[in-house]
């Protein structure tokens, strides 16, 4: 039997779903086999079992697997890649090969010229066969020795090496040099990176990808380096940046698709002590709106900010460090108070995502379009609720304070580490201390964590003398960790979660605003009124399975 009819046998698949895959065979010239994985209707693993029970092929886990490096780097990576396979062992003159498509005799043909072996196939994932590859080869490793082949002397495009841009727009736009970058950016996609950095150093071009919230560096080819120059011209030229430029700080952005994706890339451009250094912030517009209860706040503050910002008036402000999360805390309230009754106006910078409903205004300091400006403006466009990127100094401190004062709903995001310095920190700017307490509603701090992954979590008992001080363990209570595995990238982790501190404005507060009371003080009224701090909602999510201890150390002070 053939494997669809065996498909087709075991319920697998319907007449419908091959009726599809024909279709597709027709239009695209792929096998029925192939055609069914890639619309859904068989998984790859479901697929390459039935193939191993029909042609006896075992399967193999290759993560359980130790390879041969030496038999593997004796392979051109070329062929890797092309085919790809991934040469296991070699013995008794016979070379064990994993595969993920076992009909292309072709590759075993060519393999068997090459190495005068005979070829032992076995069956592994695709996805698993191509991540091998990149950790042995790296990234685009057959096309930086396509690049290498292709110039027989170094052709140095390290720091000043090049003399005429000319020759480095050419370089640029050569197709290696193009395929390359897509392929960094494709890595970037596949592995859920948030940045992608690329940090030159004296005799290395590293490149490193933030993985929910920490970086892992990519496995490049050693030669990379040598492209160093091409490598920052070519974003240079799809950011519409200047590549004569190398002794100013340059910002950027692309816009690509992958598949349905759409990705925007908002690209910074630094010199350094060895070249320019590049960070790339990947939005994924398709991924990132998140609605209120997937932020995942405790019950009692979830509905506390519910009712906070659907209120008529006042300031709200989300406070932390860059990258917690906080735009998007704050998009996931627009999105709840947005309806054809409301109407919503933001002024950011730069606008991120796209919110339907929303009128959003781009901030450009150049042409004089401050925060403070564009604040001052919107006002007269009737708005009920307003958000504001960031309070960033006294004068948009001052305008948002004069709006909330004029009956608008004002949301903002404010650079400070806890709930209760927020209103320290505007008092510094400047701002009077009646115009804080007669305006500012609530102050919320946040933080990211780390989910523990699903798929490898396991039940452990803790040392007590590992844990921190206000982590009070129960006795036998035990908690959760991840093993690692495939899907988390073997760190134990897979997506991440808020940590929130909300902070309710009340009269006690407000007499300690008005006296200028330092931010200790209102920390301790708050402890007095049972507030969940930092570290408190951080102990209910570790308790909960959902993250561990370390995580909550490592993203919120004691």
């Amino acid at each position: 039997m053939s494997i669809v009819e065996v498909l087709l046998e075991k319920g697998l698949i319907t007449p419908e779903h091959l009726r599809e895959a024909m279709d597709l065979r027709k239009r695209e010239g792929v096998r029925l086999d192939r055609a069914l994985v890639k619309l859904g209707h068989v998984p790859e693993e479901t697929l390459l079992r039935i193939t191993s029970e029909q042609l006896s092929i075992p399967m193999v886990d290759l993560s359980d697997v130790t390879i041969d490096v030496e038999t593997l780097r004796s392979l051109p990576a070329k062929l890797i890649y092309r085919k790809n396979l991934v040469p296991i062992s070699r013995q008794n003159g016979t070379l064990t090969v994993a595969t993920s498509d076992p009909f292309d005799l072709y590759a075993f043909d060519e393999l068997r010229l090459l190495t005068g072996l005979a070829i032992q196939p076995v069956l592994a994932p695709e996805d698993e066969i191509a991540k091998v590859i990149k950790s042995y080869y790296g990234v685009a490793g057959d096309t930086i020795e396509e690049m290498t082949a292709t110039s027989d002397e170094d052709v140095a495009v390290k720091g000043d090496a090049v003399a005429e841009n000319e020759d480095l727009l050419e370089m640029a736009q050569e197709a290696s040099v193009i395929k390359l970058v897509n392929e960094v950016f494709l890595e970037a996609v596949s592995e859920r990176a948030s940045d992608i950095h690329v940090e030159p150093y004296e005799k290395t071009l590293k490149i490193r990808y933030r993985i929910d919230g920490v970086l892992h560096e990519a496995a490049m080819p050693p030669q990379l380096s040598r492209f160093q120059a091409a490598i920052i011209s070519r974003i240079k030229i799809l950011s519409n940046l200047n590549i004569a430029e190398k002794r100013l700080p340059q910002d950027g952005r692309i816009k690509f698709q992958v598949g349905a994706r759409q990705i925007d890339v908002r690209v910074s451009v630094i010199p350094m002590l060895f070249g320019e250094g590049v960070v790339m912030r990947l939005l994924d517009k398709s991924t990132v709106l998140y609605s209120l209860p997937q932020l995942g706040m405790a019950q009692d503050t979830f509905t506390t900010f519910r009712e906070l910002i659907e209120r008529p008036h006042g300031i709200i402000l989300v406070t932390g460090p860059t990258g917690c999360g906080k735009t998007t805390t704050l998009y996931a309230a627009l999105q709840h108070i947005v309806s054809p009754e409301v109407k919503v106006l933001t002024v950011e910078d730069p606008v991120e995502y796209h919110l339907d409903g929303v009128n959003q205004i781009q901030v450009a300091p150049k042409i004089g379009m401050t925060f403070a400006r564009g604040l001052r403006a919107i006002l007269r466009h009737d708005p009920d609720a307003v958000m504001i990127g960031e309070v960033r100094d006294l004068e948009t401190a001052e305008a948002a304070i004069q709006a909330s004062l004029t009956g608008h709903l004002v949301l903002s995001t404010l650079h400070t580490n806890d709930a209760c310095s927020a209103p320290t920190r505007l008092l510094d700017m400047g701002v009077e201390p009646f115009l804080v307490s007669s305006t500012l509603m609530a102050a919320m701090a946040q933080r990211l964590v780390r989910v523990i992954c699903q798929e490898c979590k396991e039940e452990y008992e803790p040392d007590p003398d590992k844990l921190p001080p206000d982590f009070k363990l129960q006795p036998g209570e035990k908690l959760w960790r991840g093993a690692g595995c495939k899907k988390c990238r073997e760190t134990g982790f897979r997506g991440r979660t808020g940590l929130f501190e909300l902070v309710v404005i009340d009269d006690e507060i407000r007499e300690k605003i008005m006296t200028r009371a330092p931010a200790g003080q209102i920390i301790q009224a708050v402890v007095r009124r049972s507030v969940r701090l930092l570290r408190d909602d951080g102990w209910i999510k570790v308790r909960a399975g959902v993250t561990t201890p370390q995580e909550v150390m490592r993203s919120s002070k004691a």
